[in-house]
């Protein structure tokens, strides 16, 4: 089979570690799974479900149940047009959540925020990733406050703000891809200077964060030249408006959608897939290498890692 022929799964990608201050996370080609609990009135999809710590908690239980591997808890929207939420309200929904999560579960916990005081406290509450949009740069002293606590952070590319990000984003050469890849390449050595070791930092290039929706399928086809950049690569993309464009479907029924990006995403070896639901990904994964694994063209390139996670037939 020429080189040019062979599934994703067979072209040489690099396996990464994420160094968390209480533990290393392999990264290998099949993705590990990030399960997103919104404490918010106004999320996109699940804005006030979930704005209790018993409401919440249970909702995390559920997807840890479902195989979630990381929990990601976020207690301000930053859907297009969200207004920041004060600094006291956000304290207020999510430090409470994570003194929960972390008694209860073992998985790691994620902080979404761009506020250093929300991340100091989630980070002594028993987080260790902090999940920032900005890329650690909507406030000066988050750098700082991830250094000090040797917590793991996932720096995300935006243009603009929550406010202003979805007004006629454009890019050089109507190119997304080479220039948040630059963009990006200039924030991780920023922050390694800035004392955060690069096995700490995973990197996102913000899918509906500043993007068209055809912004968007470019950066979803390209995950290889992001991991170019030497570290792990996280997606967010479930239940994201850009599906609509493409399925004319409302926020509820993008289920299918999500899935079908998520399956495209495992098959370039993205390290980390952010999801509001995990099971129906995680299980059309499963399953996609349950079967790929008796094909002779796929045997050699599912051979030494574990798609069943453990699971046996």
């Amino acid at each position: 089979m020429a080189d040019d022929d062979r599934s994703p799964w067979q072209l040489p990608q690099p396996c990464f570690t994420w160094q968390l201050p209480r533990r290393t996370l392999s990264l290998g080609r099949v993705p590990l799974f990030m399960g997103i609990v919104n404490v918010t009135p106004d999320s996109f999809s699940d804005g006030g479900r979930y704005t209790t710590v018993d409401a919440a908690v249970e909702q995390a239980r559920g997807l840890v149940e479902q195989g979630a591997d990381i929990l990601d808890i976020g207690g301000e929207s930053t859907r297009p047009g969200a207004e920041p939420v004060p600094l006291d309200e956000e304290l207020r929904r999510v430090i409470p959540v994570i003194e929960r999560l972390a008694k209860e579960f073992t998985v790691p916990l994620s902080i979404d925020t761009t506020k250093a005081e929300v991340a100091r406290q989630a980070l002594a509450a028993g987080a260790e990733i902090v999940n920032d949009i900005s890329g650690l740069a909507f406030d000066p002293e988050m750098p700082a406050v991830c250094r000090d606590a040797q917590a793991a952070v996932i720096c995300m590319h935006i243009q603009g703000t929550p406010q202003t990000m979805q007004i006629d984003p454009r890019y050089p050469n109507d190119d997304p891809v080479t220039e948040i890849r630059r963009i990006l390449e200039t924030r991780l050595r920023e922050l390694e200077e800035a004392g955060i070791p690069g096995e700490r930092i995973v990197l996102d290039p913000g899918i509906g964060f500043g993007k068209t929706a055809a912004h968007n399928l470019q950066l979803l086809a390209n995950v290889a030249r992001f991991r170019e950049l030497g570290r792990p690569l996280c997606i967010g993309h479930s239940r994201k408006r850009f599906l609509a464009r493409i399925l004319q479907r409302p926020v509820d029924e993008r289920t299918f959608a999500t899935v079908g990006i998520s399956l495209a995403l495992a098959l370039q070896t993205c390290d980390i897939i952010r999801l509001h639901d995990i099971a129906p990904s995680r299980d059309c994964l499963l399953a996609f290498a349950a079967v790929m694994e008796q094909c002779p063209e796929w045997r050699h390139a599912l051979a030494g890692i574990d798609p069943m996670r453990g699971q046996s037939l």
